[in-house]
């Protein structure tokens, strides 16, 4: 008799002299690695970097894992998650071409940012939430003599949408800035969706690899908002000449490149990068005074700006401020904050004293299109 056959699947492989003690340091490695960024994790959360709770918690929010999310968010920017994301997404764009899940590509060199294209849950409500602290600090800014101008940036999406190529942009999104801008103008806060001023200029409007608009997007919205300005029967002060330079054409780095986690590979390997001539506006010679832009003098006496600008990064980049004060032929404050969002750039503007003590004439506020709808979070103290 023949002795059965034994399946050699079934047979355990036996490991070689070399894989051994491979395996055994791969192994180490792995819980070294989990040990890091454990206690990375662990010393993010004892320092008190990190919010376990916001300060309103709500049971809906609970329930959709909101509060998971944030936290996940927060610990992320530990030392070893941050440097091992980095890795992961460097890997990710050389070898598949994907720019996570924050950034999304269009057409060859377009970038876009994914939050533009997101339908937020409780849309509606959260833009008449918004709509409604404006009206308020609208009606509290008019009891003090100040006018109050809202001026909505269309997204990037919306205007350079020939770029999109494969992605897609939901269409209910469509209506939201005119709805929002309408709702203002019916309950008599001035508003302007500077939408208009923009689709003519198409992709032109704005930067490929920026979530913000060009130099051509931002000096036409300068010249809407200024045109808005004047219908309001308001005088930008003090009168002022401009000069205007054109710088020598330099690389930009993209802020979407930045959160895609890919800044920190060569040039060579990251998005095509954007080659801009920057403009430098200033005030002629003769009307150059001493003085800054320090809140606690800005509005100090009559040869100060009247106009104070708040708002969000949209306002800081492409020199928009430049070309807002050319188009008023005056100086203005911006008190305008990166990141801001909704809130910020409000909330750092009225809660300093010096806007009590020497109030502006008119407060322009610039809020991008993607805010509309996003949850009210960030309070601002001031409408209440």
């Amino acid at each position: 008799m023949t002795a059965p056959m034994t399946s050699l699947s079934n047979i355990p492989a036996q490991s070689s002299a070399v894989t051994a003690p491979v395996s055994k340091a791969s192994g180490i490695f792995f819980v070294a690695f989990l040990a890091l960024g454990f206690v990375s994790c662990t010393w993010l959360l004892l320092s008190g970097k990190v919010e376990m709770l916001p300060p309103r918690l709500t049971l809906d929010e609970a329930l959709h894992g909101e509060v998971t999310h944030k936290v996940a968010k927060q610990l992320s920017k530990a030392a070893v998650p941050e440097q091992g994301a980095d890795l992961e997404r460097g890997a990710s764009w050389l070898l598949l071409g994907d720019t996570g899940p924050r950034v999304r590509s269009g057409c060859p060199g377009w970038l876009f940012l994914t939050d533009e294209m997101r339908i937020n849950r409780h849309a509606q409500a959260n833009a008449e939430t918004k709509a409604g602290v404006v009206q308020e600090i609208q009606k509290r800014l008019a009891s003090r003599g100040i006018k109050l101008l809202v001026a909505v940036v269309p997204d990037k999406s919306r205007i350079a949408s020939a770029q999109l190529c494969d992605l897609r942009r939901p269409l209910q999104l469509q209506p939201r800035a005119v709805a929002w801008v309408d709702g203002l103008n019916k309950a008599g806060v001035a508003a302007i969706d500077l939408a208009p001023n923009l689709q003519p200029l198409g992709a032109d409007a704005y930067l490929r690899t920026d979530t913000h608009w060009s130099e051509t997007g931002s000096a036409a919205a300068a010249r809407a908002v200024a045109r808005q300005v004047q219908s309001l029967g308001i005088s930008a002060t003090p009168h002022k000449d401009f000069e205007v330079k054109v710088q020598d054409p330099a690389r930009r780095p993209g802020d979407l490149v930045r959160l895609a986690g890919l800044e920190w590979l060569p040039v060579t390997w990251q998005p095509q990068p954007e080659t801009v001539a920057a403009t430098q506006i200033s005030e002629k010679a003769g009307d150059v005074q001493s003085g800054g832009d320090n809140l606690d003098d800005l509005f100090g006496d009559d040869n100060l700006p009247n106009v104070a600008l708040i708002g969000t990064s949209f306002s800081r980049n492409s020199n928009f401020t430049g070309f807002l004060q050319q188009a008023l032929g005056a100086p203005i404050g911006n008190f305008a904050k990166d990141g801001g969002e909704f809130a910020g750039g409000a909330n750092g503007y009225f809660d300093n004293p010096a806007f009590k003590q020497t109030p502006p004439k008119l407060v322009i506020w610039e809020i991008p299109e993607r805010d509309l709808q996003t949850p009210y979070s960030e309070v601002i103290d001031w409408a209440k």
